[in-house]
């Protein structure tokens, strides 16, 4: 029974792996582009410490900083997991141990991907916003301050950022490149790299951040258009990835003996496990595939 729950929990770690992999790699382009186009440019330092990961995934969630409830976070685990070893022993233990951390992580990312849509659509807002400030005769730097002051949240909260750092004298391209980098997205990095270009070699801001504008609109419609062309394509992949947990949750409800027959062998447990394992692959392969449309 030990020897099954490490081998589920391998398999776990092994895709966390490979994704992890993938992420650097398109990270570690994504820099290089973005260093050869910053060439000279000065950047701002962050301070890394010891929670700075999981504060960066909570801030970008909107959930404020993670030290502030800490202690009561960590307060029910503690007790959940004690629940858990009382009821179920060492397997509720395990469970009351791992489940947690995993659910706060996809929740966090519910919540960052939920917000950062939200973001986007605002985005082009704020840009008409400047522009108007800047046909007015007001500066780049205001006409950008004053769009973030008439914003609604989120985008007015996450872009409090770029405010604080120039109140602070950080420039106004170096305050939007920390934002960009940020929170990790093409449209706030073109955003930090029309301010830069405007700033280091001049030229008419308005039309910069109106061609921007259609930009943004232009790739939300085909989003749009390409959601719409593989929705068959996603209800197939959602049919196929429920489906085989839908029958082990029939035959257990209906006819449990009928899987009990195959963990109690040997074999049959074996079989149960390297069915899982290829559940998993499926569902990481389908998800894969929806991330590269």
């Amino acid at each position: 029974m030990t020897g099954a729950i490490l081998l589920v929990i391998c398999l776990i770690l092994i895709g966390l792996s490979i994704r992890s992999f993938q992420n650097g790699l398109r990270r570690a382009q994504t820099e290089r582009v973005l260093g050869r186009l910053a060439e000279g440019q000065p950047q701002l330092i962050e301070e890394a410490g010891q929670w700075s990961a999981v504060e960066r995934m909570f801030l970008r969630a909107g959930l404020g900083t993670p030290s502030d409830k800490l202690g009561v976070w960590l307060a029910v685990w503690v007790l959940g997991a004690g629940l858990g070893a009382l009821v179920a022993g060492w397997l509720g233990l395990l469970a009351m141990l791992l489940l947690p951390p995993l659910l706060l992580r996809l929740y966090i990312a519910w919540r960052y991907q939920r917000r950062i849509k939200r973001m986007i659509e605002q985005l082009p807002q704020l840009l008409d916003h400047t522009v108007r400030s800047l046909k007015a005769g007001r500066t780049l730097a205001d006409a950008v301050l004053g769009g973030i002051e008439v914003m609604q949240e989120p985008l007015k909260q996450a872009m409090g950022r770029i405010k604080r750092n120039v109140q602070l004298g950080v420039s106004l391209p170096e305050s939007a490149n920390d934002f960009a980098e940020f929170y990790e997205r093409d449209e706030f990095r073109l955003f930090a790299l029309g301010l830069k270009v405007n700033h280091r070699y001049g030229g008419n801001a308005s039309e910069l951040l109106e061609n921007l504008i259609k930009m943004i609109r232009e790739r939300e419609q085909a989003a749009r258009q390409l959601r719409a062309l593989t929705g068959e394509t996603r209800v197939t992949a959602y049919v196929l990835t429920a489906l085989p947990i839908s029958m082990v949750g029939y035959f257990l409800a209906v006819n449990p003996s009928y899987l009990m027959t195959m963990w109690n062998d040997g074999t049959g447990r074996m079989l149960l496990f390297v069915a899982l394992g290829m559940q998993v692959l499926g569902c990481l392969a389908l998800w894969r595939m929806f991330r590269s449309v």
